[in-house]
């Protein structure tokens, strides 16, 4: 019996108030931060004397399009893409009379810097072509 005594006064002095502590605030959620994702800019550039020109370009969102246009002709997409297949094609509809010396050149500029160009310095009405796959 004694034992019995000592095993609950030994249960009797461990056994304390329970302290519950209630937040007063939402706890907070470490943010962890995602990798930057920075898109390219892509540049499509045709330029030269031609009276007007065809220009047929591929990118990823719109695929082949393909207008008539007056010279300079600029167009421009961002994509955050790690691998861009770009071609870019533009021939001379025609060339003014005034003209003694044709000149048709086109561009393809990634972030600001030349990745694909190409020229032709002739009256023919050949179409001129670049492609390429840009990676990141």
């Amino acid at each position: 019996m004694k034992r019995f005594v000592i095993l609950l006064s030994l249960l009797a002095i461990s056994c304390g108030d329970t302290i519950i502590q209630v937040p007063n605030a939402p706890s907070t959620i470490p943010v962890t931060k995602d990798p930057v994702i920075q898109a390219a800019v892509v540049e499509f550039r045709v330029i030269g004397n031609a009276s007007n020109a065809r220009v047929r370009f591929l990118t990823p969102l719109d695929g082949l399009s393909q207008i008539t246009t007056t010279l300079p002709y600029y167009d421009s997409f961002a994509s955050a893409q790690n691998n861009l297949f770009l071609s870019l094609e533009a021939a001379p509809v025609g060339y003014p009379i005034s003209v003694s010396e044709p000149f048709l050149q086109i561009q393809i500029f990634v972030n600001g810097i030349l990745f694909r160009e190409s020229s032709s310095a002739d009256f023919f009405l050949n179409p001129i072509s670049v492609s390429g796959t840009w990676r990141k």
